[in-house]
């Protein structure tokens, strides 16, 4: 096990290569990344109450309602009340919110692709290698 300061090095490092490297694959877009981050949840988990879309992306509930209004303003999400309670609703995705997360993935992952052409083989070999851990301290 290395020691604490290599520990405290490695994650430094990551922290700045990961910031970098989210810097060079975020598209232009319409959407902010928080957008479409909030967006990717209700797609992959929804229907979902916002306070759960809160707590899945680690923000303030007044974030989510702003991040909410903003999507259901663009047609890429819509509320669905709970027939369990009258006072409250799910969200879920439109058709349209879909397409755009699906528009947004495959566009990092061209621009990921890019990246690698840059990379020595054995470079993409070592990404490759830490992918399980590198996804599972993400989903963490």
């Amino acid at each position: 096990m290395p020691l604490e300061s290599d520990r405290a090095e490695l994650a430094a490092r990551l922290a700045f290569a990961l910031g970098r490297f989210n810097r060079r694959i975020r598209a232009a877009s319409e959407l902010t990344p928080g957008q479409i981050s909030a967006l990717s949840t209700i797609v992959t988990g929804g229907p979902i109450r916002p306070g759960d879309l809160a707590r899945a992306e680690r923000v303030a509930a007044p974030t989510v309602t702003r991040l909410l209004a903003d999507l259901e303003s663009r047609a890429l999400v819509a509320r669905q009340p709970d027939p369990d309670d009258g006072r409250s609703f799910f969200i879920l995705s439109t058709p349209a919110g879909v397409d755009a997360i699906l528009r947004a993935r495959a566009e990092r992952a061209a621009r990921v692709l890019a990246i690698f052409d840059e990379l020595e083989p054995a470079q993409v070999e070592q990404i490759a290698a830490a992918m399980d851990a590198l996804e599972s301290a993400a989903d963490g």
